[in-house]
């Protein structure tokens, strides 16, 4: 079938530009990701992709005051001391599924 349908969206420039340079790494042209991606809307009769907020939201260390570090420096310090502690391994495998990364 011809492409003849116009899709017209408004959307940051800032992640224009972001997405189109990850396209453009792949080879594939921003219209053509839209293609695909109305094609799985299509056949998955909703979104590709699950849409939820993540359980827990990670901290941006630029927000934190010193006392607030401080605080947190001395509830895992704690954690250590009494043994509760986990494996780097088990908690990037978390972090992997909670972020989708």
């Amino acid at each position: 079938m011809a492409k003849s349908a116009n899709l017209y969206a408004r959307i940051e420039p800032d992640l224009k530009e972001q997405a189109e340079a990850i396209l453009s790494a792949l080879g594939i042209p921003a219209s053509n990701a839209i293609t695909m991606f109305y094609r799985q809307v299509v056949l998955q009769k909703g979104l590709p992709f699950e849409v939820r907020l993540p359980a827990t939201k990670p901290v941006d260390i630029s927000s934190v005051t010193d006392e607030q570090l401080n605080a947190e420096l001395e509830k895992g310090y704690a954690d250590i001391t009494a043994g509760r502690t986990r494996s780097a391994k088990s908690v990037f495998d978390d972090i992997r599924k909670d972020y989708g990364v």
